[in-house]
């Protein structure tokens, strides 16, 4: 892992999504910085192994973010036996990719569910406690697929345009309220998300360069704010 110099002890995330891929990768860089991190993702099991394998401060709270009830839980657990929350990255995804002849109901609203309904329940269960730390901070991991639409895409591509909307809305809403909202859109990441993953650094993202851009935006003075960062790999294949 490159080194990157910042302190967050004190500080209480929430990293939804965390148990793989890109949310592991932030959990691990925001525990290696001295944040208690909430793991969190929808099965217990992982959620607990991944907490254990990073130690104190690190928990871990399973939730499905597409249930209203269970992303209130996830937040009053949080504060319950943490204290606060500072940060939340809204990081939990899901895609299928099919045309819209060939995609169900069940389909399409499942991923309009996870990837848009997700963030908004987890950001309003979590927005008084990051109003009242003074120094908040929301991060939506996007995708450019919000932007660059593809055959196939009908719902993933609807949801991630659908989030970028909110996150900028949802920043002007907050923004004199001592909370700042970003969203980071990647291209492709060498993760399972995209049906395959090589141990070897290939030409896609990896998930660390995510984890550094979140750590990046985190470490901002207060009074500067990158609302969207636009990720892609160097040199795609």
């Amino acid at each position: 892992m490159p080194s990157f110099v910042q302190n967050l002890t004190g500080k209480v995330a929430i990293v939804t999504g965390s148990t793989k891929g890109i949310g592991l990768a932030i959990a691990e860089r925001m525990h290696a910085a001295g944040a208690s991190v909430v793991v969190s993702s929808r099965t217990a099991a992982d959620v607990a192994a991944v907490a254990e394998r990073l130690g104190a401060p690190a928990i871990g709270i399973p939730c499905d973010v597409a249930d209203p009830a269970a992303c209130q839980r996830l937040v009053d657990e949080s504060v319950k036996r943490l204290g606060r929350i500072d940060v939340l990255v809204n990081n939990a995804g899901f895609g299928i990719f099919k045309s819209i002849a060939d995609m169900t109901v069940e389909e399409w609203q499942r991923q309009i569910d996870v990837n848009l309904g997700g963030v908004f329940y987890c950001s309003k269960a979590a927005l008084p406690h990051l109003v009242a730390t003074g120094d908040g901070f929301i991060v939506n991991i996007g995708s450019l697929a919000g932007r660059n639409y593809f055959a196939g895409g009908t719902g993933y591509n609807a949801a991630k345009a659908g989030l970028v909307g909110m996150t900028e809305a949802m920043m002007l809403d907050v923004r004199n309220s001592d909370v700042r909202v970003s969203v980071i859109m990647p291209g492709t990441v060498n993760t399972h998300f995209r049906g395959e993953r090589s141990d070897a650094r290939s030409w896609p993202l990896e998930a660390d360069d995510v984890a550094l851009t979140v750590m990046q935006l985190l470490d901002y003075p207060k009074g500067a704010h990158v609302s969207r960062v636009e990720m892609r790999p160097s040199q795609p294949r």
